[in-house]
C-alpha cells in the first residue's frame, strides 16, 4: 500500500524521464501496490505528526505513510528515507522497521 503523495514524490525522484515515471505509474496500475486515498480524518492526524517531527523534518508524504501504517497496524515501511523513519514512531511508540 502507498499514498498518492508518495507516488508524486517517487515520480519526481526518478527524474524527468517519461520512461522512469511511466514505470512508477505502471507499478501501481498492475496492482502491485494499492493506492490508498488520503481522507479528512487522516489529514487531521497528519498535521500534528508533521508538527511533532518538524525538526527531523517529516514531509507530507512521510506523514501519509505513518498514518497509513497506523491504520493497518503495521510497523514496516518501504522507504529510502532511513534517517526520517528511524526517528518516527507509531502511535504506540514503536519504531518502524524499514525495508529494503
Amino acid at each position: 500500500m502507498t499514498t498518492e503523495a508518495v507516488l508524486t514524490e517517487a515520480t519526481h525522484l526518478v527524474g524527468p524521464s517519461w520512461i522512469a515515471q511511466k514505470a512508477c505509474l505502471e507499478f501501481l496500475v498492475r496492482g502491485t501496490c494499492a493506492l490508498v486515498p488520503t481522507t479528512q480524518e487522516s489529514l487531521r492526524r497528519i498535521v500534528p505528526l508533521m508538527e511533532k517531527y518538524r525538526d527531523v523534518p517529516m514531509d507530507y508524504a512521510d506523514a501519509t505513510l505513518v498514518v497509513l501504517a497506523e491504520d493497518f497496524r503495521s510497523d514496516q515501511i518501504f522507504t529510502l528515507d532511513r534517517r526520517g523513519f528511524s526517528a518516527y514512531r507509531t502511535a504506540r511508540g514503536k519504531a518502524f522497521h524499514t525495508l529494503p
